[in-house]
């Protein structure tokens, strides 16, 4: 049995191996995985990590997102972070079906990470047996909080004519939204051009429990004409149970989430990482184990603060 822990609790060492390499009919280029495991435990609920369509050559792929993988693994996840078929790091062409975001086949990739556990058990060392695949979640950053979203039950039509695109994948339990898009008639006249899918956004049928993380600093000016506020849409937009993270003076790297001392970061710091790293991990311990305090204990540790860092609210 996986013993409670707490984000104070010491970490405890890791394992991390990659690529893991899942084969995928049909996919432009097989699919590769990074998996990072504490060492010791059992029982241990499994985070899907997705990572954004960021400028850097690496950090959108399985090599990214470090500080969270880290932090979860060490606390008790098994994380396991695909390389969607955006990433720079495959450079395929605007010819491959779905590009350039690719939003149908970042979903895809986490249903067939599920369908493959056995594959991803087998190729990890001293991992057969230890995960428990009742308690799955699914994290994402981005554009990686727009793939979480879908895999949570929101929708999309392929065009405005055509009938809605249903991805959810009912295997996953909770989810968490980073700097998530929003609703879809608040795009940027160039969101508009290059990214029509996202004007098709409903969020009515998001029905899995979710945290939506924001930074109040976050305009996003090439993606909406909404300001920040856009990014905390996904939260006011779907039914309950939710809860809504809005994070004081950041910006869409909160902190630095996508990698250690990344250059991209507009609003690097370190504090509010480790305030992301703390609220994700209590929320996602609290979801897939009804009853935990961790979520409740957060919370009071982030508003009750002299200074505190955001605010929470939620609703059922």
């Amino acid at each position: 049995m996986n013993k409670p822990t707490s984000a104070a609790t010491p970490p405890t060492q890791v394992l991390s191996i990659s690529p893991i390499v899942l084969p995928a009919p049909g996919r432009a280029v097989e699919l590769q995985v990074r998996v990072s495991a504490p060492v010791n435990g059992s029982e241990l609920p499994i985070v899907l990590l997705s990572h954004g369509h960021g400028r850097s050559n690496h950090l959108s792929s399985l090599n990214g997102y470090a500080p969270l993988a880290n932090f979860l693994a060490a606390h008790g996840f098994v994380v396991i972070q695909p390389t969607h078929l955006d990433s720079r790091t495959l450079s395929l062409g605007p010819d491959v079906p779905d590009a350039p975001l690719f939003w149908r086949s970042r979903a895809q990739d986490m249903t067939r990470i599920l369908d493959q556990l056995d594959v991803i058990e087998r190729a990890v060392i001293g991992l057969a047996g230890r995960l428990d695949r009742s308690r799955v979640a699914v994290m994402g950053h981005s554009l990686g909080g727009h793939t979480a979203s879908l895999l949570l039950g929101a929708r999309h039509k392929a065009s405005h004519d055509a009938a809605e695109v249903n991805l959810s994948e009912p295997r996953i339990k909770a989810g968490v939204l980073l700097a998530a898009p929003g609703r879809g008639d608040a795009l940027s006249a160039f969101a508009a051009e290059h990214y029509p899918f996202f004007s098709t956004i409903d969020f009515s049928t998001m029905t899995t429990p979710a945290l939506v993380v924001a930074g109040d600093k976050d305009d996003s000016p090439h993606l909406t004409v909404a300001g920040a506020s856009w990014h905390a849409d996904p939260y006011f937009l779907s039914p309950g149970p939710k809860s809504l993270v809005t994070l004081f003076d950041a910006g869409h790297g909160l902190g630095g989430v996508s990698g250690y001392d990344v250059a991209e970061t507009t609003d690097e710091s370190p504090e509010r990482v480790a305030a992301v790293q703390r609220l994700t991990w209590a929320y996602l311990r609290t979801a897939l184990h009804p009853g935990d305090p961790a979520w409740q204990e957060a919370q009071d540790a982030l508003t009750r603060a002299a200074q505190p860092l955001g605010r929470v609210e939620s609703k059922q």
